[in-house]
């Protein structure tokens, strides 16, 4: 059984986010346990280094506490106010906004490499659009789409479009842009119109760098699927189960769900490493290094010497 290389360096940081929790955990909760004593407050714990485990708000939780935690929020599976059922809500309008956004980070890809005009007119304005305020945006454009009757998950999924579709443009442009001149003025030797030498040269140049802008485009439209269930009124999903839990000041639910989002990218984004290894199998080829035999390294060495 083939290990990944990346399991190893995975679990010596894991180790040591591990030996490092404690610690930290007893020096933010401490100062919190200390002023709930000194106030009087009923502690089920005499001093403040006993406490810093139990406080029912904790600053920062304690491993046992964030068990529970998930103990009670990831069951029953089938529950509408547990973990599983509202990730995979958040999930699904994460991945279409993810479609929405490479629908048209592709067009305009496209059109900036088609057009010098084209970029220099459009370029700016999507820049300018991600340096809007996503919490600010969010309720005006559900509230836009509701006027048209489109509510729901599709809203959500619009709002993660928004904010993916500029690490897939940009991506795709500098993919699209990547082929070397030669290979360009080999197509026109060929007689290649503009559609062919995008599906035979730009295409399958842009490949690499399409993968990595969906990594990061991945992530993004998670977190714009979390903000806009936030920012909106929502029945289900990641952002609904946090705006729920800080209005109740559960700071143990909150770091629960926190986490579970964060596992919830990486599984997504693991969707996406698993999707690049099986469309590219020729990048996984290319990288494999040969091992120089004992006649190999014998007979460079007799070639250095002479």
């Amino acid at each position: 059984m083939r290990l990944s290389p990346n399991l190893v360096p995975m679990l010596v940081v894991a180790l040591v986010v591990v030996a490092l929790y404690w610690p930290i955990m007893y020096l933010a909760n401490i100062p919190a346990a200390q002023r709930a004593l000194d106030t009087g407050a009923a502690l089920p714990c005499k001093t403040a280094f006993e406490c810093a485990t139990q406080l029912r708000s904790p600053v920062l939780p304690s491993p046992q506490q964030l068990w529970n935690g998930f103990a009670n929020l990831m069951f029953p599976l089938n529950s509408p106010n547990a973990i599983p059922i509202n990730a995979a809500v958040t999930a699904f309008e994460t991945l279409v906004g993810l479609l929405l956004a490479t629908l048209v980070g592709f067009f305009f890809a496209i059109g900036m490499v088609a057009s010098r005009a084209f970029e220099r007119a459009l370029l700016p304005w999507i820049v300018a659009s991600q340096t809007v305020p996503i919490i600010a945006i969010a309720p005006m454009l559900v509230v836009l789409l509701g006027q048209y009757g489109v509510q729901g998950w599709l809203p959500k999924a619009i709002i993660a479009a928004y904010i993916a579709f500029f690490p897939i443009t940009i991506g795709v442009a500098k993919g699209l842009q990547s082929p070397d001149p030669l290979a360009l003025d080999l197509m026109k030797t060929y007689n290649a119109n503009n559609w062919q030498t995008y599906l035979k040269l730009r295409f399958p140049a842009s490949v690499p760098y399409l993968f990595t802008a969906f990594k990061v485009a991945m992530t993004a439209a998670l977190i714009g699927a979390i903000v806009a269930e936030i920012s909106t009124i929502s029945f289900q999903g990641i952002g609904k189960m946090l705006a729920e839990n800080s209005r109740a000041s559960d700071v143990v639910a909150m770091w629960v769900i926190m986490l579970s989002s964060a596992v919830l990218g990486i599984l997504l984004v693991a969707l996406v490493n698993g999707l690049e290894r099986l469309l590219t199998p020729w990048r996984r080829s290319s990288q494999v290094v040969a091992v120089p035999t004992k006649e190999t390294r014998l007979a460079t060495r007799g070639e250095v010497r002479s």
